[in-house]
Order: C-alpha cells, then structure tokens, then sequence
C-alpha cells in the first residue's frame, strides 16, 4: 500500500459501532488511486475510543496513520456516517482535520443525504413526527390481517428508514385509497377482534379523518414530489450516474421548494378543502382562533389560518431547504460539477471550463494564482485543438 501510494495524496473514512460488550470502536480505511489509475480502498485499522471528543478521535486516527508513515497533510477527502450517533463529535473532527490539510473535503453519499433531510424534518418539526407516527399506526393496524388488507383497493407500503422514494409511495397510495383506509379502520372500531384494536381504531379515525392531517398528507407529498426525481436519479448505479444531472436537480428540488413557499399556499389549501369535502371531513372557518391539541395553555389569538399556513406549511418547508442547504453546500457541489466537467463519457458532454477552474481553486496549496493562469491557457488550448481535431468535439 505505502509503495502505491508513494506520497501521493489519498482519502480517509472513519465509521463507528459498538462490539458486543458495547465498547465503541472506531474503523479507518484509506481511498487512493494506485500506479495503475485504479481507485483502491485499503482497511488500516480498528481501534477502541473511550474519549469520543473530536480531539481524541484525532489523536487516535492520527497515530494509525503515522504508524504507516502516511502523513495527514496528504488528506485529500473525508467519509463518515451521516447518521452517526457521533454526529456532533464527527463534525468537530472533520474541521480540525481541514485546519491541518486545507482541502480535505467532505462529501457525504447523496441519496443518503437526501433521506436525512426527512428524518431532520420529522426531529425538528413535532408535527411532521405525530403525522408519520399515524401513518405508520394507521399501515399497522389496517395490513393487521388478510382480512383488513383485502378490502383495500391497493396495496400499501410501509415507509423505509432509508429510501425517500418509499415514503413518497406510501404517501401517494395513502391519498388514492384514503376512503377505504377510513373504511377499514370503520370496520375494525366496530369488529375489531379485541378492546384493544377497536379502540386504537377508533382513535385513529378521530386523527385521520381531521383537515389538520389531511392538510399535513397533501403538504408533505408536495415536498417528497419536489425531490422524487432527484431520489431516483441517486438511486441509479453509480456507473449510470451523471453527477452534473444530479447538481442540476438539486438546484431545481430547492427553487421549486422556494417557489412553493412563496406562491404555491392557496393552490394547496384548494386541494386540502376539495379533498375534505369530497371525503365528509368538517373544514373549520380559518379566522377562526385555533386551540392546540393537549394544551393547558390559552389561545394565543392564533387562527387557523395562521397556524396551517405558518407554523406548518411555512415552517416544514424552510426546514427541508435549511437542510438541503446544508447538506448539499455550495463547495460540495463544486467539487462535483468540476469533477463532472472531466468525465470523457458522452465526447465530454459535461465539459465546462468554468467549473473545472473552479474546481482547481479548491487546491490552493497545490495550485497558486501561475499555475491557475497556465491551466486556464491550457483549457483553452485543449478545447480548440479538439474541435478542431474531431467533429465529435464540436459542442465542446
């Protein structure tokens, strides 16, 4: 490994878990690319953190590299589990890794991303958390039994922890058969094999058939919908990935979230009311003052209006941006288009000088104000002589 690497830069990824006696361990390996300009990821090492500080977990990965005489100023990317329960101690040790090596970047996998954005909206925002608690309370008891499941017009599928586009599913299957899940839970309130079913039933039709959840389902399948392209798109085999495509449509996810905000209310709160009045659901007037669930405080002369179009829509809303904005920033993205800008496939179809100018600017300490001017001479150099050399090349 050392004689591949021959100095040369590399990555590192660093994840956690606990052994069976619940002792947290810590793994690393190194990402590279050998002699042969091929990518090679090499296991370096476990080792035991009773101090889980990102100062410690430095000091730790720091003496497994020096023990294989490989230097941390070569670090030229970071990997970790976005989801970690160290999340906040990752977070540290990722800025002091780039204190020491300026450019080592961290770029998480994005559908993974994608699908913590969900989960973030759900911990930040106790509305979203009580609607997908009921959905998934709702799925539960009415696929309890064949019996149940079969006077359903569809399937349904339950939401999975890691996959957006199974959210956005249920969520769609929820809406079309949503007369016969009310069905359903109708007829187990009143057949219902114990108290205990009959009664979870019941209270479920109290949560369900109200224009709060119906007014949450429509908003947060627009906000899935908004991002759904963007889901498929990352859950294609990297080979058949375009990472510029991918950019590009997370650009389009945030713009059409914004747009949403700020023009798309009246059109869904005209779809919650239709919905509502087509399935018997009781609309309350929204001048009306609202009065929140399981509250002992008073009425803060807040309407109804107000807190479905602020404290929900507004405010779910602002979260997933805040997230995506977070999770997708702006050096990210440049790494990736720049990276893209060199991909041959497709005659080099995603060539873009700008971005890969950008992209050099990313490594001040291998490339200084000449050595930018020479590659931009040379970028240029280099697209004449190939639209000049094949017609291929052309719109190069």
């Amino acid at each position: 490994m050392i004689e591949d690497l021959n100095g040369d830069y590399f990555g590192i990824l660093v994840d956690e878990s606990k052994d069976i006696s619940h002792k947290e361990q810590m793994t690393l390996v190194l990402r590279y690319v050998d002699k042969n300009s091929e990518v090679v990821e090499r296991f370096i090492g476990l080792f035991h953190v009773n101090d889980t500080s990102a100062y410690s977990l430095k000091k730790e990965i720091y003496s497994l590299l020096s023990d294989h005489s490989l230097s941390p100023s070569k670090i030229r990317g970071q990997g970790y589990d976005g989801a970690s329960n160290m999340k906040e101690e990752i977070n540290g040790f990722k800025t002091l890794i780039m204190k020491d090596s300026l450019s080592a970047y961290y770029i998480h996998c994005f559908a993974h991303q994608l699908q913590l954005t969900l989960v973030a909206i759900a911990k930040k925002h106790l509305k979203v958390e009580d609607f997908f608690d009921h959905v998934t309370n709702v799925l539960n008891v009415v696929g309890g039994s064949f019996k149940h499941r079969d006077l359903l017009q569809r399937g349904l599928q339950r939401p999975g922890d890691t996959r957006w586009g199974s959210h956005f599913k249920t969520l769609d299957n929820f809406l079309v058969i949503f007369s016969s899940i009310v069905h359903v839970l109708e007829v187990i309130e009143i057949e219902g094999s114990t108290s205990s079913d009959r009664n979870q039933a019941e209270y479920l039709l109290t949560k369900v058939k109200t224009v709060k959840f119906v007014f949450m389902l429509h908003l947060m399948l627009k906000v899935l919908t908004m991002s759904n392209e963007l889901s498929k798109i990352l859950q294609k085999k990297k080979k058949d990935q375009d990472i510029v495509n991918v950019v590009e449509f997370l650009s389009i996810s945030k713009k059409r979230l914004q747009d949403m905000r700020e023009s798309g209310r009246e059109s869904l709160l005209d779809d919650v009311s239709l919905f509502c009045d087509s399935h018997g659901i009781l609309i309350p007037k929204l001048d009306e003052l609202y009065f929140p669930e399981k509250s002992k405080r008073k009425c803060l002369d807040v309407c109804y209006s107000h807190h479905l179009c602020v404290e929900i829509f507004c405010a779910v809303i602002d979260v997933q941006l805040q997230e995506l904005n977070d999770r997708f920033d702006v050096v990210s993205s440049d790494l990736l288009l720049g990276m893209g800008s060199l991909n041959p496939v497709n005659s080099f179809s995603n060539f873009d000088k700008d971005r890969i100018m950008t992209l050099a600017k990313c490594y001040p300490n291998e490339l200084d104000d000449e050595n930018l001017r020479d590659l931009s001479y040379q970028l240029d150099t280099f697209i004449i002589h190939m639209r000049d050399g094949n017609f291929k090349f052309s719109n190069l």
